[in-house]
């Protein structure tokens, strides 16, 4: 039987799914297979419309090893396994004489625990133990989500948190669940035959097409215990993301808080001067942390290392300590131990990273209103773990709508740990990079208008002048407005200053949940939506709801940031340019995203306004608008308005 063309294959999938076949999505299939089929890597940049997840979908199903296709959003997710994957392999199953399986993979803590949910959370000794269900009110908010969790835990098939809707606190959801390191393991938990996290684990085992999360995939690669299991292909979506989820998941953290829990959960599982000395310990952490003031710490202060020390030691005595003890009078005792042991393994190991003060590590204050001061250690590169982790024993396919930043690949490429494209060498991995454009006619479809006139931001106060231009370009708009801002505090100010003056409704992130406040939007053409960097790459509304798209200013991360700033440090030590490096690549890509929320469909019409001028005045002005749609660009605030009140028109002549 002759082997069926991939052409072939990506027109019966685009027609199951109801779509159209684009020429960049033609190239993109074929980018990724030739990619497959010699073992090798591809950085693949597919805008808006192209139909990416088929792009590599098709190829990767026709392949027939296994894949897994690591994404950020729970909405791509989503859209993979419960409409892009059972439609395209019911569309090849007549040329591919099979049925390829796929399973989505989470971190455990994402599953419901039969364990916790039926024997309880072991609590704080000072709280005792109880049954959570019992002690939260049925009339608190809590109370009523711990019911809700309960029958669905009749219910679900999955024990998926992101299949219960509506959702519930992080807080419910707690008491329900458990990471990988409090977990008994299936072979000693009463429910490990049900486990649901085991199931999802053996259905992963068992599928051609595994569905992560980059948190995930980030787990797999720096545990070194494998999470994910065997493959021959890594297809990494919405890849813009995946540096800043690994850092996430390499980075630690101690609060005080964090080390009372363990010391009380440890306290009764090991003898009193085991115990007594890590109290200790946590109490001159305690002090430490009183007198802590934001910001990096480019050497560990004397107290704050003697501190650490005591930390570490005392940490690692319990833990030796609790392996060795039995106390069949402690209810649930080997979930009790395994929980205490999570707890204070965590805080060894944070101490001990610290204590040992590598140069690849970043560490600093942080200090919250609310919770008070924080501890973090970060890794100040992830580049050289993604390429020793990444692209080794298989093929990697990373994609996005945007992986060009100021015109090439090799900024992004870098950050991963990629030589510049076409450079080889030893342990080099050799990688080409394809732009395959967008369906959509940018030039004609958008403009990039930049307020020049206006003052440059300041980094306090208000902006009176932006103010105004926001006004005069919402009401010449009719609404239909996206307000991107740098800060919640911007987004926030702007939202009571224009409620005064406009009559178009504004809604604010954070008064109601996203997805509603999507909704919103999207059903009133007037009304207009403010928020910060969650709404620069999470809003999908296409059509005449959103026709203006406005950034308050450039998003440069902020001076203070302890990683970005130590980040920018560390390539000018070594000869580069560390703020085009980390703060323009940085502010790039954010602007990339944003500006992509404009142009969602094939008639979509509309403006993207600055409303800082440098990015027309300043000399890197230029690297950041070689990364944004290649819109119409004016300066004129005449031309600007002029167009977006003729848009208006249009959309209300057609009823919208």
């Amino acid at each position: 039987m002759t082997k069926p063309s991939l052409p072939d294959l990506l027109h019966a999938a685009v027609s199951a799914v109801g779509g159209t076949e684009r020429p960049g999505q033609v190239a993109m299939a074929e980018a990724v297979a030739e990619a497959i089929d010699d073992n090798s890597h591809r950085l693949i940049q597919a805008g808006t419309g192209t139909g990416k997840s088929l792009g590599y979908l098709v190829p990767a199903l026709a392949h027939g090893e296994r894949v897994v296709v690591a994404t950020a959003t729970l909405a791509l997710q989503r859209q993979l396994v419960e409409r892009d994957l059972p439609r395209t392999v019911e569309a090849l199953h007549p040329q591919l004489r099979r049925r390829p399986q796929f399973a989505m993979l989470k971190g455990r803590s994402n599953y419901l625990c039969l364990h916790r949910l039926h024997e309880g959370a072991p609590q704080d000794e000072e709280e005792g133990l109880f049954d959570q269900f019992e002690a939260a009110t049925p009339t608190s908010k809590l109370g009523k989500d711990l019911l809700r969790l309960r029958d669905w835990a009749d219910e679900t098939e999955t024990g998926d948190r992101d299949d219960l809707t509506p959702g519930v606190s992080d807080k419910a959801w707690g008491q329900i669940s458990v990471s990988s390191r409090e977990c008994l393991g299936a072979t000693k938990c009463a429910y490990g035959a049900e486990c649901f996290a085991e199931a999802a684990r053996e259905r992963a085992k068992l599928a051609d097409v595994v569905v992560t999360n980059h948190a995930l995939l980030a787990i797999d690669a720096i545990e070194g215990a494998p999470v994910l299991p065997q493959h021959e292909v890594l297809i990494v979506d919405e890849a813009h993301e995946l540096v800043s989820r690994v850092t996430g998941v390499a980075t630690g953290e101690l609060t005080p808080g964090q080390v009372n829990r363990a010391v009380k959960r440890a306290a009764k599982l090991v003898d009193e001067k085991v115990a007594d000395a890590l109290q200790t310990a946590s109490e001159s952490f305690e002090r430490v942390m009183e007198l802590a003031l934001p910001g990096r710490l480019e050497e560990v202060p004397e107290d704050l290392g003697y501190a650490l020390m005591a930390l570490r030691d005392a940490a690692r005595n319990v833990i030796s300590a609790i392996g060795a003890t039995r106390d069949k009078s402690v209810h649930d005792e080997d979930a009790v131990r395994k929980q205490a042991l999570a707890a204070v393994e965590s805080i060894h190991t944070v101490a001990e990273r610290i204590s040992n003060g590598s140069e690849y590590d970043v560490v600093w204050y942080e200090r919250h209103d609310r919770f008070g001061a924080t501890l973090r250690v970060a890794p100040l590169s992830v580049s050289g773990l993604l390429r020793e982790k990444l692209f080794e024993d298989r093929s990697v396919v990373l994609t996005s709508a945007t992986l060009k930043l100021g015109g090439d690949f090799n900024g992004v490429a870098a950050s991963m740990g990629l030589s510049p494209e076409g450079v080889e060498g030893e342990d080099v991995p050799l990688w080409k990079g394809l732009d395959v454009g967008s369906p959509f006619d940018y030039p004609k479809q958008g403009i990039l208008y930049v307020a020049k006139h206006l003052a440059t931001p300041g980094r306090e106060g208000t902006r009176g002048d932006m103010m105004d231009e926001l006004a005069e370009l919402i009401e010449a708009a009719g609404g239909r407005t996206l307000g991107l801002f740098s800060s919640m505090r911007g987004a926030k100010a702007a939202a009571e200053e224009l409620r005064g003056r406009l009559d178009n409704p504004i809604l604010l992130q954070g008064e109601e949940t996203l997805g509603e406040l999507i909704k919103a939007f999207a059903a009133d053409p007037k009304t207009c939506l403010f928020g910060t960097l969650s709404l620069w790459q999470g809003v999908d509304v296409p059509g005449p709801s959103c026709q203006l798209v406005v950034m308050d200013r450039i998003p440069f991360p902020r001076p203070d940031d302890p990683l970005m700033s130590a980040r920018q440090k560390s390539v000018e030590e070594h000869g580069g340019n560390g703020f085009m490096a980390v703060a323009a690549t940085h502010a790039a890509l954010l602007m990339a995203q944003g500006a992509g929320r404009l142009v969602r469909a094939m008639d979509d019409r509309g403006v993207v306004a600055v409303l800082d001028p440098r990015l027309a005045t300043a000399r890197y002005g230029s690297f950041l608008r070689a990364t944004l749609p290649d819109f119409w660009f004016t300066t004129d605030r005449n031309q600007a308005r002029r167009s977006l009140a003729s848009i208006d028109a249009a959309a209300k002549a057609d009823g919208k």
